[in-house]
């Protein structure tokens, strides 16, 4: 059998498990190209510690170029089309074409959907933002302190109730818990929604028991700056010292371009082998979306990523091999959430279970903590 090339188009979670799963499990002569248009990889779950002090930014990245001794292909560039039907991709000024695509490009931040929060707001979703966000909080000696949800769907449905409650413990360890109010607001009814009313009611009682004020059901229109203070849809405004938002996501354009976007504004695929309507072009993570039965989306969350990542991978492997393709992605994940003072919780689960997701909240613990502190340790020496 001749060579075939497998694109991958972005290096994060999704996109480096399928990279160095198909490098493991393929022959030589078959080509893996990895695109991405950054130089480092980040372990955004860590960008929670960042935030806090725990952690700085070179203790959570590595270079891409790494999986070069890997086999696998790393173009550093950025997409400027996808043509899933003829599976050709242009990158910076090269065109690449592909026996199969994955297509792993997760989701835009897009702050500028709400006025005046791109302004106002730091963004700890990315590296540069939680960067600024430790930064300001060194400097910080007590006010209101907002942590704003701006829009649903977003990645990593706990970061926002991990972040309120690393933000107390770090508050309180400086002697300043006294003068900071400290409140998540959201549009979501409960924390963590999809994974059911228990699991929600449980991240809920975690945060008030902390002090930390929760309030649902507020969806944010606009950030007025010169009053500080967010503006909701029910006509409520709220003030605040330091915002912190997760503001909304939103596919990268260059999926938008291709067609493959449908209107809920992300690529539909097929729940268990991740398939796009078209043959041989898959997309896995954020960008993709996968309606549960109970009526809700999938979580955008990276250990979902992961599985997808691996069910791809291992089913173009077999059939670069010329066996069957047997493998599936089962809709099952977990999640680690941190809580200050050296404990986490822990959920998991089954979301593709009917008639709703069957999840469950482990009781909050050190050894929690100390499982997230391991995963990470083991992610970026595993992988890399």
């Amino acid at each position: 059998m001749a060579g075939k090339t497998i694109l991958i188009l972005g290096g994060g979670i999704g996109g480096h498990v399928a990279a160095n799963v198909l490098r493991k499990h393929i022959a030589s002569e078959h080509r893996v190209i990895l695109v991405d248009r950054k130089r480092e990889y980040i372990f955004a779950p860590s960008l929670l510690w960042l935030i806090v002090g725990k952690r700085r930014l070179g203790q959570i990245s590595r270079p891409l170029d790494l999986l070069k001794h890997r086999g696998i292909e790393v173009i550093q560039a950025d997409i400027t089309k996808i043509d899933p039907i003829a599976r050709v991709v242009v990158v910076g000024d090269r065109t690449l074409a592909g026996d199969h695509v994955i297509i792993s490009l997760g989701a835009d931040l897009a702050p500028e959907i709400v006025p005046g929060l791109r302004e106002e707001a730091h963004l700890f979703y990315e590296p540069g933002g939680a960067s600024r966000l430790w930064e300001a909080l060194s400097n910080f000696s007590g006010g209101r302190v907002l942590i704003l949800i701006a829009a649903t769907p977003f990645k990593c449905p706990a970061a926002p109730y991990e972040a309120a409650m690393l933000l107390e413990d770090y508050f309180r360890k400086r002697g300043l818990r006294e003068k900071v109010d400290l409140s998540v607001y959201t549009p979501e009814p409960l924390p963590m929604p999809v994974a059911g009313p228990a699991v929600g009611n449980a991240v809920k009682w975690m945060v008030e028991a902390k002090g930390i004020g929760f309030h649902p059901q507020m969806k944010v229109t606009s950030v007025d700056s010169s009053t500080k203070e967010l503006v909701f849809e029910n006509g409520r405004r709220v003030g605040y010292d330091l915002l912190i938002a997760i503001p909304p996501h939103r596919a990268p354009q260059v999926a938008k371009d291709s067609g493959l976007v449908a209107e809920s504004g992300w690529i539909p695929v097929d729940a268990r082998i991740l398939k796009t309507r078209h043959d041989g072009v898959y997309a896995i993570g954020d960008i993709a979306t996968i309606m549960l039965p109970v009526g809700k989306p999938l979580p955008k969350a990276g250990v979902f990523a992961h599985y997808e990542a691996e069910a791809v991978a291992k089913n173009i492997a077999a059939e670069l091999e010329g066996s069957k393709p047997s493998y599936s992605f089962n809709g099952r994940g977990y999640c680690f959430l941190e809580m200050g003072a050296g404990r986490a919780g822990f959920a998991s689960g089954d979301f593709y279970a009917t008639p709703e997701p069957r999840v469950r909240m482990r009781r909050p613990g050190v050894h929690w903590h100390w499982g997230k502190v391991l995963f990470e340790k083991w992610w970026l020496k595993h992988w890399f």
